[in-house]
């Protein structure tokens, strides 16, 4: 689990591998990742955007920018969540994702709330820092 808080909304990563829609044969990696976003702060704040950095483990670099989240721009009163799961591709057995996700507060101040770096490892991989 992973989590970084940032202008009083807290987000969760649980990334996880999922073997079932894998085919390591064609270097065709898949995991899942449930999202939870927590408003701490005392205003009520809606998800506008999110920006996404997919880094594969030979370095190559995705950027993903789009509306909301799962089609959604969830609204979030002080103490409300919102929790999603969704996915994506590697042609590699690792890499590691990070992003963030633009909120605007009723006032119509605007600000990024940091999703912390995860990381996308096989069950039981060893690693080897050099």
């Amino acid at each position: 689990m992973y989590r970084a808080t940032t202008h009083g909304v807290q987000v969760t990563v649980t990334p996880r591998f999922s073997p079932e829609r894998s085919d390591p044969d064609r270097n065709q990696y898949f995991w899942a990742y449930t999202i939870e976003i927590v408003n701490l702060g005392a205003e009520t704040v809606q998800l506008r955007t999110r920006h996404w950095i997919i880094t594969d483990a030979l370095g190559r670099v995705q950027e993903v920018r789009g509306a909301g989240v799962v089609g959604e721009q969830p609204v979030l009163p002080p103490g409300g969540h919102f929790e999603y799961t969704s996915g994506v591709p590697l042609p590699t057995s690792t890499g590691i994702m990070e992003g963030s996700y633009n909120f605007t507060t009723p006032s119509g101040e605007a600000f990024d709330a940091e999703v912390p770096a995860f990381s996308l490892d096989l069950p039981g991989a060893v690693h080897t820092l050099n």
